[in-house]
């Protein structure tokens, strides 16, 4: 049955597609019904993806779905399909993978053309409504498409049929296993360590990512093979990064990127994923360097966290758009003016500690950023900056916020749940262990047993993801870690069942990303790509290593081992996007666990691990007299718990127990 000619989005349960509600365009979520249409009509699709924080997908919207002229060429010529690529990241990776084998450049909107059954036959990302910038009107582009479909059908659908196979050779490959390689993550971290900027940090040149799996191999890279200098390349970008513009002075928090070489200038949307991921890699460099600044940029952007991602029930808001306002940055920029108005007084001083910057070609106001010189004297000085920032927040409060996009991604809460626990633990934070656990709790309410990908309010978008379960898991293991609740062990363990039900392939060795009663895909992907994030792939494999470690399941090791062979043997295909499997692989290779038999409480063991995270190990404690729910070693061994102790382990092999605390602190940071 054909679909009403109109505007379906208002019922969708993502806020970006809402935005498009009032557009003329008689848009459709993804769904079966929609594709029925498509085929029903004989007509092709025009399909748009883009997200809530992405400044040109509103660029986009504003000159040509809001017009009605581009409307009603949009409306006679084909069906219209709206996606938010965070709510089908499967439906994204498909159609991107597609328009990367036409030899285009990706990035957000995308823009593609399909057949009538789903395939795509060309595409770009932005198109202006009128023709500038070296690209075509939107309005041409739509007539001119349509007319090569009309005249050109069969050449195309065969044409589309061939790009559909390379996409499904590609992203759905079941290349056999390889060999679990040592040499993998040093042959990686030396071709990243060979692209650093030794100045600036981060990868050479523009734009500047914070680029988390590049780092995430290097300090690995640190961790087990002794590389100092690749430590240092993630020190120095880290430290060059919270200098910046990307990092927010005033409220904490960091922008998606930055778009010169110096984390000057930034898209200044903030995404869940990126801040995560920013805490954890802080959490590891102050343990290492015990830096102050790391442990003071942690606490600003937990506190930007919990004022202004937290939603309903305590999880975590997907993003923070880049715009107020209809201009980028406006938000968080600031004129001299500005900043004398909110501190009267004291403005001189904030001006020994920071600087207002407005490069060549920056329109906007001033961006807040710090010298390195600056840096140093403001952490040495922090207390008494604490109330000039205070004010600032206060007067910048009162401008018109960025939007928020309020759903609830499980997989990157997942991320944030993980980062959270480790940080509370390490820095002794207790409520910020409490938050994480009042996040996974509400995510894990879903229905019958299964987790949605997404909420927003009531609404839930089942079914999850592959990396839903992955991310779910890893979390509930950082809260086993900084808790000793055996029921997160018990939800690990449940996540980990509904992942093979619904995720894993014929042979029992890897999964897909879609569940296997997802019945609206046409490809089924794998997830082996990185993207801002590790991919769903490597999330799984880290999640049955540490799940494994952590209850000596030797099965649950068995399909860990199969899972990393098989990613490896995909892996070994692909030019790019690969680090989160390598890095995954090596926590495989070189697993570490470490049991404490001691008081929590009172323990002087307990706080040595605790300020010595290391992304490799997994950490339990268990209270003297333990007989319930007792650790088992490697080897299927349990350790007395008639005393205190702490048992380090490396694969199959324990050193003998430590029971003073100087002893296990240079175990642990050796």
């Amino acid at each position: 049955m054909t679909l009403p000619a109109r505007n379906l989005l208002a019922e969708e349960a993502s806020p970006y597609l809402r935005q498009h509600s009032d557009n003329p365009v008689h848009w459709r979520g993804w769904s079966p019904a929609a594709l029925a249409e498509a085929r029903e009509l004989g007509r092709p699709i025009l399909l748009s993806i883009g997200y809530a924080a992405c400044h040109w997908c509103h660029v986009m919207a504003h000159e040509s779905f809001e017009n009605d002229a581009v409307a009603a060429v949009m409306n006679r010529l084909y069906v219209n399909i709206k996606v938010d690529r965070e709510e089908r990241p499967d439906i994204d990776q498909i159609y991107m993978a597609a328009l990367h084998a036409m030899g285009e450049q990706g990035g957000w909107p995308l823009t593609m053309f399909l057949t009538p059954d789903g395939k795509p036959f060309w595409g770009g990302t932005y198109f202006p409504r009128e023709a500038r910038y070296g690209r075509p009107g939107f309005i041409q582009v739509l007539e001119a498409v349509d007319k090569a479909w009309r005249e050109k059908q069969q050449s195309l659908a065969e044409s589309a049929d061939g790009l559909t196979a390379h996409v499904e050779s590609r992203l759905a490959g079941t290349k056999g296993k390889a060999v679990l390689d040592r040499d993998a993550l040093s042959d990686l971290a030396g071709r990243i360590g060979s692209m650093i900027d030794r100045d600036l940090g981060g990868l050479k040149g523009a734009p500047k990512f914070p680029n988390a799996p590049f780092m995430h191999t290097l300090w690995l890279s640190w961790l087990c093979d002794g590389q100092a200098e690749h430590r240092d390349a993630v020190l120095t970008s880290l430290e060059k990064m919270l200098a910046g513009g990307i990092y927010d002075h005033v409220g904490g928090g960091l922008s998606r990127y930055s778009t010169d070489a110096e984390w000057l200038v930034p898209h200044f949307e903030k995404m869940l994923y990126d801040n995560a991921q920013l805490i954890r890699l802080c959490n590891w460099a102050y343990a290492a360097t015990g830096k102050d600044l790391f442990r003071l940029r942690i606490e600003e952007t937990v506190a930007w966290l919990l004022r202004e991602m937290r939603v309903e029930a305590g999880a975590f808001a997907a993003s923070l758009d880049a715009d107020s306002n209809g201009e980028e940055g406006l938000f968080y920029t600031w004129s001299r003016d500005e900043v004398e108005a909110a501190l009267g007084d004291d403005a001189p001083t904030f001006f020994q500690y920071f600087e207002l910057a407005a490069p060549h070609g920056w329109e906007g106001k001033p961006i807040v950023r710090q010298s390195e010189t600056q840096q140093g004297q403001g952490i040495a000085d922090y207390a008494s900056l604490a109330s000039l920032k205070a004010k600032l927040l206060t007067f910048r409060e009162q401008r018109v916020r960025p939007g928020r996009d309020g759903k609830v991604l499980t997989d990157w809460n997942g991320l944030m749940i993980a980062a959270l626990a480790e940080a509370g633990r390490s820095l002794g934070r207790a409520d910020w262990v409490d938050a994480a656990a009042k996040a996974f709790t509400h995510i894990r309410a879903s229905q019958h047993g299964r987790l949605p990908h997404s909420m927003l309010g009531s609404k839930k978008l089942f079914p999850a993801l592959s990396s839903d379960y992955a991310a779910m898991t890893n979390a509930a293991i950082a809260l086993f870690e900084a808790t000793g609740d055996p029921g997160y062990s018990d939800h690990a363990r449940h996540f980990i069942g509904e992942l093979d039900r619904w995720h894993l392939d014929s042979d029992k060795t890897g999964y897909w990303l879609t569940a296997s009663d997802s019945g609206d895909v046409p490809i089924r992907i794998r997830g082996d790509v990185d993207e801002a994030i590790p991919s769903a792939t490597s999330q799984i494999v880290e999640a049955l290593v540490r799940l494994s470690s952590l209850t000596g399941d030797l099965e649950l090791w068995e399909k860990a081992w199969a899972a990393a062979e098989d990613a490896v043997g995909r892996a070994s295909q692909q030019a790019y996007g690969q680090a989160g499997i390598v890095n995954a692989c090596a926590l495989a290779l070189e697993p570490l666990k470490l049991v404490i038999i001691d008081e929590p409480g009172s323990s002087s063991l307990v706080p040595v691990a605790n300020r010595n995270p290391d992304p490799r190990r997994v950490d339990i404690v268990v209270p003297i007299g333990t007989e319930t729910n007792r650790p088992l070693l490697p080897g299927g061994v349990l350790p007395p718990t008639d005393k205190p102790g702490a048992w380090f382990c490396s694969g199959q092999v324990c050193l003998p127990a430590v029971t003073d605390a100087e002893e296990l602190e240079k175990l642990l940071r050796r």
